[in-house]
């Protein structure tokens, strides 16, 4: 009695599971069918190309940006370099250094 208990529980389990796999089938199938059945309207299709030249025209300005950003920084390093070798070396020794005051009167 016991056995036959245990194997109706496991049949229902099993009827349940294949059930509830069924039903998501039929649901996942009907989803399909209505994505199918809409197709984007035309005007949205030519909104979305236009969106994406945009993104493209972006992109190529981004780049340029970077480009311009980067020659920015190339030139400054170059000028710091500069500097500092200028602040190196002085600019007249200081056996030819007039003497006197460099204070303005």
């Amino acid at each position: 009695m016991q056995e036959e208990k245990i194997l109706e529980m496991a049949f229902i389990f099993v009827g349940a599971i294949v059930g509830m796999g069924c039903f998501t089938g039929i649901i996942v199938t009907s989803i399909k069918h209505l994505r199918r059945k809409q197709l984007p309207a035309p005007d949205i299709m030519l909104r979305l190309d236009e969106i994406a030249e945009r993104m493209n025209r972006m992109e190529t300005a981004i780049d340029a940006t970077a480009l311009e950003v980067e020659r920015i920084a190339e030139g400054q390093r170059f000028t710091t370099r500069l500097l500092a070798d200028r602040a190196a070396t002085p600019v007249l020794p200081d056996k030819a250094r007039p003497g006197g005051s460099t204070t303005p009167h």
